[in-house]
């Protein structure tokens, strides 16, 4: 087996335990919008805005899709960072153990400058890679092959941390071995899509475990 190098992790539900909030508006934007999709959050989760935008909204008229645009902008500045447990930790381990870390999210730069200084982390990641880099987003791997291609490495040599079907794909289409964690998808539906399955970052020796 090849050792792991590298840690990337996913942002929304596997730094921060934000889903929850996004469930409810992205939920409340379909009905809005009489999309008819059921769990409409769900089966877009790890989608960049361009193609939430580009797959679901297309039909509407130009100024209705900014309108769409700026109000995911403005809830984004105003959204909470509940971090997942054992998380903080974990990472101070990587970087003690001179670990390479990454972060790869579908988010745009603007939430994610002022999610990582809230949460004391602007400093911390060795590589970032957020929608503004990528044309393709999640489930294409284009977003880890960019991260692993900033620091160097194989993908062979990553391990990933995703919470979402569309981010894992896309870590395991990348070459790369998949950690899902729980806090956005059952155990159970996560069971054939990831490579190892988490709840949290709490058990520090069983993390170590998976890459040591």
């Amino acid at each position: 087996m090849t050792k792991i190098s590298t840690i990337l992790f996913d942002f929304d539900g596997v730094i921060a335990n934000t889903e929850p909030q996004y469930d409810i508006y992205i939920d409340a934007l379909g009905k809005e919008y009489n999309l008819g999709i059921e769990n409409f959050a769900l089966q877009v989760k790890g989608t960049t805005t361009p193609n939430l935008i580009k797959n679901h909204f297309s039909h509407l008229s130009e100024a209705e899709q900014e309108k769409i645009k700026k109000d995911l902008d403005d809830f984004e500045q105003k959204m909470e960072f509940p971090l997942v447990d054992g998380v903080l930790n974990f990472i101070s381990y990587l970087k003690e153990n001179h670990y390479k870390i990454g972060l790869v999210t579908s988010s745009q730069e603007l939430k994610m400058k002022r999610a990582l200084e809230i949460l004391n982390l602007d400093d911390t990641f060795d590589t970032i890679v957020t929608a503004a880099r990528i044309t393709q987003g999640k489930p294409n791997p284009m977003c880890y092959l960019l991260a692993a291609e900033d620091l160097g490495v194989p993908p062979s040599e990553c391990l990933v941390f995703e919470d979402s079907f569309h981010g894992a794909r896309s870590g395991r289409d990348a070459g790369m071995q998949v950690v899902g964690v729980t806090t956005t998808i059952p155990r159970k539906d996560l069971k054939d899509k990831t490579d190892y399955i988490i709840d949290d970052f709490s058990d520090i020796n069983y993390l170590t475990s998976l890459f040591k």
